[in-house]
């Protein structure tokens, strides 16, 4: 299933960024352990496949798989690749050493009798013994000429080849033949942990021989394949990528005669479902709801249906419009009629749908990806370590995390790495490098960065309220009349200090009536003055964030409770107490004292007369609802220890291109995909940003610009040890640097929710594990999804 401000690419090397929307689901828990200091080992979480024996699926059968779109192309390495090229992709094309159930590396014995390293020193050399059986679908071997053809259009040497990745292929030196095509020695130049993640998938010479073929002959189709299925046809008008059974494969043959990936937008899968033109797909918590519910379906013998049109009917009241019916006023009984009718016709086609869903099941696990708050560390408040820790130390991320999984009835444990999930390798909880929430130690990691509760309000030292320090037009020269008005104001305000210090029973110098009414009325409309150039800068300021659709201001007396206001309506946030004529009786503080802060500044963190308040970007479309929940509970917990936050919506398809990924927000919520290798995966993620020849800042995929040279080089250090779990304790020491530096918090792992017709067997919620296509298939039977539209 899509998810908002997923960029085209790859899951694997070029990771793809992703965003969560989920809601609320009530079915039973799975169990799952934890780790901890001294606890025991994290797990992952089981896969949900309703896994079944081969001997258990029956042969023949076409299944249909909802994807979000047909895909732009088949080529895996090209920067327009999506899910659905990987997907496909699998089906297809050989992989070496796929995931399996635990996010490890697995040698396929399909294609591969072994591969290891045979030397170290001096250069690690890689010997890969392929499968005597493999063959490409037009019979040819799969042999060193495809490693060799491969190497060389993603070794980034030539760039008339299109790649957006090559990770790993640029370490190699040389691509050898065995003592014959099914031995292939790859020589590294220097050396290579992460080499498993090489060849897969690995495409035909025919494919990645030349840049032509390479950038345009893989887009819509795949002529030379060798997997359990091949290529039949794309059609981007009927939205369909049909694949059916590849009379080459050498191993299990596919119990599916024919698997259908069918574009389908995620809004509308329910109907796709109840409409029986899918039956698989991966689906939001309000579909997954619908299911749940049809489940608990019941209608007929008399009695009410148990949701759904006519449920709230009682027989008391089904008694009554049945009398009105055929009663003797002829009026009421033909409105009588009519209604029946209409809620008859609305109670059949729920029940047909609800029939239809009954035939599905929602298999459910953790997606081996986890959402993050990120926070872009490269300008304004954040670019202050302080105050990027004090915002994670804030955040609770149990309650985060039961909020999104609990309703599901999925374990709720906050990530503890950036680089691993539960279950893997590499995983070890490296939170305690920043620390557990506390609000305490947030203020005061705010307070040591100078901001403190009446910064809001204290002008910097050399600055005076309604002075040009203030204003837009700070650049202009003032007047030697100016300067003389300044200087007069200045000793009057020295002079009044002085009195005012000196007892409340001074006399001033002029102590006549009219004296003072006269210093009284020159006050006051010197703060006048002063409120309609503030509330001028303010109206210019909310104009400006007013046209960002969707924005309001948090941090007043309780989160999102106040619209932040539109051009000209600066006055409609006034106290009460300011529109007194003349303000209060007695509120004269001596001079130089600071204003008291405006109510909707109390409690909030400010300095040098600024605010502290993070612009919080979150998408806008329906899909996302759930995530702007998540973004509100991180706003209340913000609020609490006195930071404000502007959250602007934005439209989900320029969430992540347009804001994201260039930098402009403060505060995000994505995610990034689990991987098997992240010593090569995670470097241009938190790898540190390095200005560019032209100016411009190269953060490879690095969005929140925070990086150090200590975490680069501890990944350049895995990356280069072949001891593996040397090159992992690199990486967990990585990771606590990386949690120290608070660019990014990982907040839970994603939920996994698919809907499956409930006579598949082998398919599902896979978890860390990549599918065998060949196993999946139905278990006996016609196929659910039987059309609720009696048109179908």
């Amino acid at each position: 299933m899509a998810h908002v401000g997923v960029p085209r690419g790859t899951a694997r090397k070029r990771r793809s960024v992703t965003l969560l929307a989920t809601g609320v689901l009530a079915i039973p828990v799975l169990a799952g352990c934890s780790s901890g200091g001294g606890g025991p080992v994290a797990v992952a979480v089981p896969q949900d496949i309703a896994a079944t024996s081969r001997d258990g699926v029956t042969e023949g059968s076409t299944l249909t798989w909802a994807i979000d779109a047909v895909p732009a192309t088949l080529n895996t390495f090209q920067a327009d690749a999506d899910s659905a090229t990987t997907r496909i992709a699998g089906a297809l094309l050989p992989s070496l050493f796929p995931m399996d159930a635990k996010g490890e590396p697995r040698l396929n014995p399909d294609y591969l009798e072994s591969a290891k390293v045979i030397e170290q020193e001096p250069k690690q050399i890689v010997l890969y013994k392929l499968n005597q059986q493999a063959v490409w679908s037009d019979g040819r071997e799969i042999g060193a000429p495809d490693f060799v053809a491969q190497w060389r259009a993603l070794s980034g040497k030539d760039s008339a080849f299109w790649t957006a990745r090559n990770a790993g292929y640029e370490r190699i030196e040389k691509i050898e033949r065995g003592k014959d095509d099914l031995q292939v020695r790859v020589t590294f130049s220097k050396p290579y942990a992460d080499w498993r993640a090489l060849f897969s998938p690995l495409y035909p010479k025919e494919v990645t021989g030349t840049p032509g073929t390479f950038n345009d002959g893989a887009r819509a189709t795949l002529k030379n394949t060798a997997g359990p299925f091949r290529l039949r046809g794309v059609s981007k008008d009927k939205g369909t990528v049909t694949l059916d059974r590849n009379p080459r494969w050498w191993g299990e043959e596919a119990k599916l005669e024919s698997l259908v990936f069918r574009a389908v937008k995620p809004e509308d899968r329910a109907e796709a479902l109840t409409g029986g033109t899918v039956h698989v797909a991966d689906i939001d918590p309000a579909t997954a709801n619908r299911i749940a519910r049809a489940a608990r379906y019941r209608s007929g013998n008399g009695q009410p249906p148990a949701h759904g049109p006519g449920a709230d009917i009682t027989p008391a009241a089904a008694l009554r419009s049945w009398a009105l019916a055929h009663g003797s006023d002829e009026e009421a009984a033909e409105t009588a009629q009519a209604t029946r009718a209409k809620t008859r016709e609305a109670v059949a086609a729920y029940a047909a749908e609800q029939k239809s869903l009954k035939g599905f099941a929602v298999r459910k696990s953790l997606e081996p990806a986890y959402t993050q708050l990120a926070m872009n560390g490269g300008s304004g408040p954040l670019s202050d370590d302080r105050v990027r820790r004090a915002i994670a130390r804030a955040l609770n991320r149990q309650e985060l995390a039961d909020a999104v999984l609990k309703p599901l009835g999925l374990p709720a444990k906050p990530p503890g790495s950036h680089l691993a999930l539960a279950g893997q390798p590499a995983y070890k909880d490296g939170s305690g490098a920043l620390g557990e929430q506390d609000t305490e130690e947030a203020q005061a990691l705010l307070a040591d960065a100078g901001w403190t509760l009446d910064g809001a309000v204290q002008k910097p030292k050399d600055t005076k309220a309604g002075s040009e320090a203030d204003h837009t037009d700070a650049g202009k020269k003032k007047t030697d009349a100016e300067k003389k008005t300044d200087a007069e104001t200045k000793k009057s305000d020295t002079e009044k200090k002085a009195d005012a210090e000196g007892g409340a029973g001074a006399e001033k110098a002029d102590g006549t009536p009219e004296g003072k009414q006269k210093e009284e009325t020159a006050k006051e409309e010197k703060a006048s003055k002063e409120e309609k150039s503030d509330k001028d800068d303010k109206a210019d300021k909310d104009d400006k964030a007013s046209r960002e659709e969707g924005l309001y201001i948090v941090g007043d007396e309780k989160p999102g409770d106040r619209l932040a206001p539109r051009a000209g309506d600066g006055d409609a946030r006034v106290a009460a107490q300011d529109k007194q004529p003349g303000g209060a009786a007695g509120a004269y503080a001596p001079a130089g004292t600071a204003a008291p802060a405006p109510a909707s500044l109390k409690g909030r963190l400010g300095k040098d007369g600024k605010p502290l308040t993070l612009r919080f970007v979150l998408p806008s479309g329906p899909g996302s609802q759930s995530l702007r929940s998540v973004g509100d509970k991180i706003v209340e917990m913000l609020d609490a220890i006195g930071v404000g936050t502007v959250i602007t919506k934005v439209a989900d398809d320029s969430y992540f291109k347009d804001h994201v990924a260039s930098g402009d927000y403060d505060l995000a919520l994505y995610s990034w995909p689990a991987t098997a290798y992240p010593a090569t995966d995670g470097r241009p993620i938190f790898a540190k940003p390095e200005p560019a020849t032209d100016g411009s800042l190269l953060v490879e995929q690095n969005y929140t610009r925070v990086g150090s040279d200590h975490i680069d080089q501890l990944f350049d250090r895995a990356v280069s040890e072949l001891d593996a779990n040397a090159s992992r304790d690199l990486l967990k020491q990585a990771d606590a640097r990386i949690w120290a530096a608070a660019g990014s918090i990982p907040l839970y792992q994603r939920p996994q929710l698919v809907a499956v017709d409930k006579k598949l067997a082998n398919v599902g919620a896979f978890g860390f594990a990549a599918p065998r296509y060949e196993d999946i298939g139905f278990t006996g039977g016609q196929a659910a999804g039987s059309p609720a539209d009696p048109k179908k």
